[in-house]
């Protein structure tokens, strides 16, 4: 197993906790994600926004920034329900780990 496989759901909750305070981008996102850590480029960063996009979790727009377009994502009404059932997993799974019970 990689390290992908095993921070991959991580970095998807990541995203969606981030898209749930605003809108985000690809690059502000590898940034973001680089601050805890993981090293993603933008040829495994945006496969994981589209799958995101098609299973319903975010949405995207063009939006022009300065001279070019950027794709920014939001985060949908099934990614705002995904996002609060993954953070009480996560609590429960969080107690298992580190607190040992």
């Amino acid at each position: 197993m990689t390290d992908k496989d095993l921070y991959g759901g991580m970095i998807r909750l990541h995203i969606l906790h981030h898209a749930a305070k605003e809108p985000v981008f690809g690059l502000g996102i590898i940034e973001e994600l680089r601050h805890h850590g993981y090293q993603l480029s933008p040829g495994t960063l945006y496969p994981m926004l589209h799958g995101m996009e098609k299973k319903g979790y975010l949405t995207s727009r063009h939006v022009q920034a300065g001279r070019r377009s950027r794709r920014v994502y939001e985060i949908t009404g099934q990614g705002h329900i995904a996002l609060t059932d993954a953070r009480n997993r996560v609590k429960e799974l969080f107690g298992e780990l580190v607190e040992g019970k």
